[in-house]
């Protein structure tokens, strides 16, 4: 860390760094630190030791703190630990002690979900309650916002991982990051404990897609299952929609006669309405279907969408291996894992090497951010809705080409 003399002309004019935070420490007091985040936020800190071990005393915010009084705080705390007090627990607990009800992590977590809850979607902001309620309010419900440390959020998060769920620890760390930020941005804590924190776990992105002949033994396996998620399965690839948007499918969604499936914006995970054009193949699956109560198309109970996906997956992979043996004979290799959502992905590229535009697809895709981004994505509202149905088309005439004649001889509802 850099040690520079801490003039009040200095901290006036230090940049904040371009991401993260820097730590200068003072020339004439060496435990003194003067801390600035990219955001601009300066506070006065004071390193020591107690029981062998470094801790940080935060003195408090620049400009309410400039340098003559930050050495004097820090000279006053140094004393406190010479006779035996560790003046970090000494703040804590007088902010225990302090701190309203309004104040405590329980009701910050309220308040916040409360506000985000209009702009998100319901799937996210379902997801986001879920995480910071499950994992964090447990062990802070009672406790001061401001009482919640950088040791407090590495406890839980790496507990998380320990668990074997590194994604998971990356996206609590990701959801409790903008609780704080947020906190910051409404004037409830000077500084949020979180940053500069980077994500416990180093995740790649995902780039699977099926080949042509996992493709044909996916079908298969979907024969195989049949009901309920063969076919639901069969319409992910066909459609290219997320999981949950095809499993909640309901019959007053479906147009027969312009032949769209529309996403009511409740329902997609962006928050944006959708229209989703049906092309043959698809419709030859949906007319398969059979009709279990008057509006859930995936159903059994007549009522509720189907559930249950992670025993269905298994039982679709024990099925692709045995269509795959049945060709290539019982001493062929595993097929590599694959997941429900790369169903997507492969539609994607699928159509990609058809030759659609990327911009159609990302449509299809219903993305918010494609490839029409910045001024252009203000100004261009076009939906483009015929190029969509003519490329669901080809990728489900193409899809069919691999399959048949195992989807050829089923009637379409219209054409």
């Amino acid at each position: 860390m850099p040690t520079k003399k801490l003039t009040d002309l200095f901290v006036e004019r230090v940049k904040p760094p371009a991401q993260g935070r820097v730590e200068y420490f003072d020339a004439t007091f060496g435990s003194l630190a003067l801390r600035v985040t990219e955001t601009g936020h300066k506070s006065w800190s004071l390193y020591y030791r107690m029981s062998g071990r470094q801790r940080r005393f935060t003195i408090g915010a620049y400009p309410a703190i400039k340098p003559a009084q930050a050495r004097r705080e820090a000279s006053a705390a140094l004393e406190r630990v010479r006779q035996g007090s560790d003046p970090t627990e000494e703040k804590r607990q007088r902010r225990l002690m302090a701190a309203p009800e309004a104040d405590t992590f329980a009701a910050v977590l309220q308040d916040y979900l409360d506000r985000i809850g209009r702009n998100l979607g319901p799937r996210t902001f379902k997801e986001v309650k879920r995480v910071l309620e499950r994992d964090f309010l447990p062990a802070w419900r009672s406790r001061p916002i401001g009482s919640i440390t950088r040791g407090d959020i590495n406890r839980i998060v790496d507990g998380i991982s320990a668990r074997g769920a590194d994604v998971q620890a990356n996206r609590a760390l990701a959801y409790l990051r903008t609780l704080f930020a947020w906190t910051v941005e409404r004037g409830r804590l000077p500084a949020s404990p979180v940053t500069g924190m980077k994500p416990p776990a180093r995740e790649r992105a995902r780039d699977r897609a099926l080949t042509d002949d996992e493709l044909r033994w996916l079908w298969r396996a979907c024969e195989a299952v049949g009901w309920p998620f063969g076919p639901l399965v069969k319409l992910l690839l066909l459609t290219a929609q997320r999981r949950n948007e095809v499993a909640g499918i309901e019959r007053p969604e479906i147009d027969l006669e312009k032949c769209i499936w529309a996403i009511p914006r409740e329902k997609a995970k962006n928050n944006r309405a959708h229209a989703v054009q049906l092309s043959t193949a698809a419709l030859r699956v949906l007319n398969s279907v059979p009709q279990i109560g008057n509006r859930v198309v995936f159903t059994v109970s007549g009522t509720a969408p189907v559930s249950g996906f992670s025993g269905a997956k298994r039982r679709l992979d024990a099925a692709m291996l045995a269509a795959k043996r049945d060709e290539l004979g019982a001493d062929c290799e595993p097929i590599p894992h694959w997941t429900l959502h790369d169903l997507r992905r492969t539609a994607a590229t699928g159509m990609a090497q058809l030759n659609i535009a990327p911009h159609v697809v990302d449509k299809i895709l219903n993305h918010v951010s494609g490839t029409i981004r910045g001024v252009a994505a203000v100004y261009n509202r076009f939906e483009y809705l015929d190029e969509r149905r003519a490329a669901l088309e080809a990728w489900g005439r193409y899809v069919a080409s691999l399959v048949a004649p195992a989807a050829a001889n089923v009637v379409a509802l219209c054409g």
